[in-house]
């Protein structure tokens, strides 16, 4: 029997004394999309960057889709995605 559901993160990123960016807090695994969407917008003030995505996940057979955006804002880490795209949804 599958447990197919969906995966959603939150995670913010700081600047360190060197520039380089940090991990403000270990991700946070939201409820819902809308959840993750709010709670990055409050934070936007207080981060160099936040980001917030989802993706299907069946973790008992190690299934995981394509990460999906949900916001973004600032700066972040990520190897699929454009540091300096500020767009938001």
């Amino acid at each position: 029997m599958s447990s197919k559901g969906k995966l959603i993160v939150l995670a913010a990123f700081d600047k360190d004394d060197e520039g380089n960016l940090v991990q403000a807090f270990d991700p946070r695994q939201m409820d819902s999309e809308e959840r993750a969407k709010r709670d990055a917008r409050a934070l936007v003030d207080k981060h160099a960057g936040v980001v917030a995505w989802s993706r299907e996940a069946d973790p008992n057979i190690g299934e995981y889709g394509p990460p999906v955006v949900l916001f973004q804002a600032g700066e972040f880490r990520s190897s699929s995605r454009n540091n300096e795209d500020r767009g938001r949804t």
